[in-house]
């Protein structure tokens, strides 16, 4: 039979020994491997990265202006530092939880007592009967939820971990700021190098259509041979509008980043500038470094700790709640000036208990519930580790194949140069066909049009590089406790 005698044992034992109930957190272990698959940790640095503020890399001040901008500017950093404020609020208000509250009140009024109720009856066949009443009070309040059990600290654990959660959502934001920032960037100069591109070649064909012209006034060359002229020319200038629209897109998309309006920055992006060339990168350092590197799988690790304390505070509610509160004032109904003396003193203690002790099945529901969501968020903690490894491989095999296909397609470009000067040449001596020009001018764009999009999404992928290994951030002295 449970008794005073039980309880009083229950309270007892749970304030000397300090103790929480439900599980105390331990970061869980993911098995990753030693080291990346990629051939990167076997390449030589002669410019390296500077993973802390990588986009200077890139050696391009106005990239370098445009990430710091968008890092001060950015909406999207606005909206996830308000976040974050909102979870301190709900750190602080946890924390106020265990501690004392207290608060002062005071009142004042004047009352006429009706005389046809059945109290205002009575009152008036009194002697001296006055229908004005008046009335004075103030009091201070105290109140202090003892946490016998753990469920207000269960609590506080829970708000710190969603705190720390917002903090490191912040830095994941900016990085994923900073990382598309430079990626449509790279973008926007890899769209102008190939207008570039295309315009040269406009160029190009149309003088041979005037020359091919030429000839044909002259009945040198047939007829098909400027129509096959005009033909080649069109399909080329066919690519501009297309490399326009993506250059207008890309501006725009920089202009939001920049969290400004769309055009803002149009004068000085639409002077092309060259495609950036991205630093060596090769302190990668190992998978297991990305768990205190990457902030997004900081985020949910610190989502999984304020689960598991939240399972804490549902088991919390199997236990009786326990309260001491005080209140000591003064009242008066006859004036404000004996308001303050021995006679209107009052003062009042009393303890509370609060013990759901038959609501046991909605608190077993509670718990589950509260179990459940801690293995939610233990299979995405994992997740986003396993998918922070596939971002590095991914990004690891992108950037080291496109700058091996960049080295070959400039090679290449370079003797096809020379052979399109030479059939050129050749074709105005009379020992070559305009056939073999157009072939070698339709190779040449092609393969300069190709370079210009692997240097463009070498670039990128160095930017997916620096992203996927979490540069730009450091964790705090916070974070790296709580890791």
């Amino acid at each position: 039979m449970f008794s005073l005698r039980t309880l009083s044992l229950m309270v007892s034992s749970g304030l000397l020994a300090g103790c929480a109930v439900g599980p105390d957190y331990h970061r869980p272990d993911v098995p990753l491997p030693d080291r990346y698959q990629s051939a990167m940790q076997q390449r030589s640095a002669t410019r390296p990265a500077n993973f802390a503020v990588w986009w200077e890399g890139f050696n391009d001040p106005l990239l370098s202006r445009l990430v710091s901008d968008a890092l001060a500017q950015n909406l999207d950093i606005a909206q996830a530092s308000a976040r974050m404020a909102q979870a301190r609020a709900g750190l602080g208000a946890a924390t106020a939880a265990l501690l004392p509250s207290g608060n002062v009140s005071g009142q004042a009024s004047r009352a006429y007592q009706s005389v046809e109720t059945p109290l205002g009856q009575v009152l008036s066949s009194t002697p001296d009967y006055n229908r004005y009443g008046n009335a004075y009070e103030t009091n201070l309040n105290a109140g202090w939820e003892i946490d016998v059990f753990g469920g207000l600290r269960r609590g506080r654990q829970s708000a710190l971990a969603d705190y720390q959660a917002s903090e490191a959502g912040v830095a994941a934001t900016r990085l994923a700021v900073a990382a598309q920032t430079a990626d449509i960037y790279i973008t926007l100069r890899g769209l102008q190098a190939r207008l570039a591109i295309a315009e040269a070649q406009v160029r190009t064909r149309q003088e041979l259509l005037e020359k091919v012209q030429l000839l044909h006034s002259k009945g040198v060359a047939p007829e098909y041979q400027v129509r096959q002229s005009e033909g080649e020319l069109a399909q080329v200038q066919a690519t501009v509008p297309e490399l326009l629209t993506g250059i207008d897109a890309a501006m725009n998309a920089l202009d939001v980043m920049l969290g400004t309006p769309a055009g803002t920055h149009r004068t000085e992006l639409t002077s092309a500038g060259t495609i950036p060339q991205a630093p060596l990168i090769t302190s990668t350092g190992t998978p297991g470094d990305l768990l205190r590197r990457r902030p997004d799988i900081i985020v949910a690790e610190r989502h999984l700790a304020a689960s598991s304390a939240r399972i804490g505070v549902a088991i919390s509610e199997y236990y009786p709640k326990f309260s001491l509160s005080a209140l000591l004032g003064s009242a008066t109904a006859v004036s404000g000036d004996n308001l303050f003396s021995s006679g209107a003193s009052q003062s009042a203690g009393v303890l509370g208990l609060r013990w759901r002790l038959f609501d046991f099945g909605r608190i077993n529901a509670q718990i589950d519930q509260a179990k459940g969501q801690e293995a939610e968020a233990l299979a995405a903690y994992r997740l986003s580790v396993l998918r922070a490894t596939e971002d590095v491989e991914n990004a690891f095999s992108a950037l080291v194949n496109r700058e091996n296909q960049t080295a070959t397609l400039v090679k290449g470009e370079a003797s096809l140069a020379s052979a399109r000067q030479s059939s050129f040449v050749a074709f105005r001596q009379g020992t070559a066909s305009l056939i073999d020009v157009l072939h070698n001018d339709e190779t040449l764009l092609q393969i300069s049009d190709a370079r210009a999009q692997a240097q463009t999404e070498s670039a990128r992928a160095a930017v997916a590089t620096f992203r996927a290994l979490g540069g730009g951030w450091q964790p705090s002295e916070t974070d790296k406790k709580a890791l």
